[in-house]
C-alpha cells in the first residue's frame, strides 16, 4: 500500500463486531477513511521534514510505521485498536508516500527518464490497489483475517530491508549540502502546482467514491455474485498499465503535450463515469471501471512529472513538498470518499453521484489548458547544481560553503 493515491484504497472489511452502539456503515466508512484523513494532516509535515533531512530516512521510517500498522491489523480484536491501526497507516503513507515518489524524482533528473521511471512506480500502484480486494478476500477466505496483514506486513519488511541495502539513510550525508526547498506553503499558492493539484484530486474523486458504493449497487441492481463484487476492481489493472505505457511513450515523443494527456485523461474518466449507471450485468460494468483507471493512469503519468518540472524551473529543485502536496490531492478524495459517497447514494441516487464525478472531470479538463506553455519555460541553473558542479571561486564563496557545511 505504498504510493501516491494507491495507499488510500482500501481493503475488503473482515467481519469483526462494531463498537456498541453504533451504526456499522458509518463505523467502516470512518475506518477507511481515518487514514486518508491523518495523512492529509501529516503531509504538510512530513513534506517539509523531507525537504530538510532527505528522502530516505522518512521514507524507512513510514515503511516501519507501515510494519506496525499493519501487523497490529493482524491482531486487532475490537474496532478502537482497527481505528488506531488503521490511523497509523496514514501517518506511515505520509512519509513512505511522499519520500518515495521524491526519491524518485530527485534520482532521474532528466526526461524521459524520470517519466518512465515514475510510470513503473504508477503502476506498481495499481497492482497492490486493485489486487487487494481478491488478495484479500482470498486469504481472508481460506486462511483467516490475520494471514492477509502478516502477508503486507512481511511485505513492508522486506522492502525496507531492500531500501537499507541500496540507498542507506546514512549514506545521506551529501544532504547537507543541498539547498533549502521552497517552503510547502508559497507551492500551494503557485497556480500552475494548484492547477495539478486540482487535476489530481478531481481525477481521483469517481474511484474514491466507487470504491465503497458500487458493491452495494451491483448486489441491488444486478444481482451481483459475491465473487463478481470481489474480482470489480481487477481487471481494471490492465488499462491502468496501458494507459501508463502509453503516456509515457508519448511523452518522450510529444513532451510539449504533457498539458493534453491529462485533459484526455479526465475527458476519458468523465465519459466512464456517466456509463457506470446504465451498466446491467457485471461484463458491462467492467468496461466503464477500466476506462476510469485508463484515464486516472493518463492523468498521473502526464502530471506528476510535471510537478517535478515546475519546481525545477520555478523554484529549487528539492521535491518532498511538492508530492506532498499531490499526496494531499489524492487524500481528499480518499478521506471524503468513504463518508460523503454513502450519503450521497442515500439522498440522490447512485447514478446522480456517477453523473456528477463524470460532469467534474469534464468541466475541469479544458482548465489543464494553463499548463500548455510549461515546456516552455526555461530550467533555472538551480543553486544545488552549483553546489555539486562548481567549488568555491573565492574568499566569499568559501565562507558560504563552510556556513552551508557546519
Amino acid at each position: 500500500g505504498g504510493g501516491s493515491g494507491g495507499g488510500n484504497r482500501s481493503l475488503l472489511p473482515a467481519r469483526y463486531p462494531p463498537a456498541a452502539g453504533g451504526n456499522e456503515d458509518v463505523q467502516i466508512g470512518v475506518l477507511f477513511a481515518s487514514k486518508a484523513m491523518l495523512q492529509l494532516l501529516v503531509n504538510p509535515l512530513s513534506g517539509t521534514l523531507i525537504d530538510r533531512v532527505g528522502y530516505e530516512a522518512p521514507l524507512l521510517a513510514g515503511l516501519a510505521v507501515m510494519f506496525l500498522s499493519t501487523a497490529t491489523f493482524a491482531f486487532a480484536e475490537n474496532y478502537a485498536t482497527l481505528f488506531a491501526a488503521r490511523s497509523l497507516q496514514g501517518l506511515g503513507s505520509a512519509f513512505a508516500d511522499t519520500a518515495g515518489i521524491a526519491l524518485i524524482a530527485d534520482r532521474y533528473a532528466e526526461e524521459p527518464a524520470r517519466s518512465r521511471a515514475l510510470g513503473t512506480a504508477l503502476a506498481c500502484i495499481s497492482f497492490g490497489s486493485l489486487a487487494a480486494p481478491p488478495f484479500g478476500g482470498i486469504l481472508y477466505e481460506f486462511a483467516g483475517k490475520r494471514v492477509p496483514f502478516l502477508v503486507l506486513a512481511c511485505v513492508c519488511l522486506l522492502d525496507g530491508l531492500l531500501l537499507l541495502a541500496l540507498a542507506p539513510p546514512c549514506a545521506a550525508g551529501a544532504r547537507a549540502n543541498m539547498p533549502v526547498g521552497t517552503p510547502i506553503h508559497r507551492l500551494m499558492v503557485d497556480p500552475y502546482i494548484a492547477v495539478v493539484a486540482g487535476a489530481l484530486a478531481t481525477c481521483n474523486i469517481p474511484l474514491a467514491f466507487l470504491e465503497p458504493t458500487i458493491a452495494n449497487w451491483m448486489e441491488e441492481s444486478m444481482g451481483a455474485s459475491e465473487w463478481e463484487v470481489g474480482l470489480t476492481w481487477l481487471p481494471a489493472f490492465f488499462p491502468h498499465v496501458l494507459g501508463v505505457y502509453v503516456t509515457v511513450r508519448l511523452a518522450a515523443a510529444y513532451p510539449h503535450l504533457q498539458w493534453f494527456y491529462g485533459a484526455l485523461g479526465m475527458a476519458i474518466i468523465g465519459a466512464s463515469s456517466c456509463l457506470v449507471p446504465a451498466c446491467r450485468n457485471f461484463g458491462q460494468v467492467i468496461v466503464p471501471l477500466c476506462g476510469i483507471c485508463f484515464g486516472i493512469a493518463l492523468v498521473d503519468t502526464a502530471l506528476l512529472p510535471t510537478l517535478a518540472f515546475l519546481v525545477d524551473v520555478r523554484h529549487v529543485s528539492v521535491y518532498g513538498s511538492v508530492y506532498a502536496i499531490a499526496d494531499i490531492s489524492y487524500s481528499v478524495a480518499y478521506a471524503l470518499g468513504p463518508i460523503v459517497a454513502g450519503q450521497i447514494v442515500h439522498t440522490m441516487g447512485f447514478a446522480q453521484l456517477n453523473l456528477g464525478m463524470g460532469l467534474a472531470n469534464v468541466l475541469y479538463a479544458p482548465v489543464l489548458l494553463f499548463l500548455r506553455n510549461v515546456c516552455q519555460m526555461k530550467p533555472s541553473h538551480s543553486e544545488r547544481n552549483i553546489l555539486l558542479e562548481e567549488g568555491p571561486k573565492g574568499l566569499y564563496d568559501t565562507i558560504k560553503m563552510e556556513e552551508r557545511k557546519g
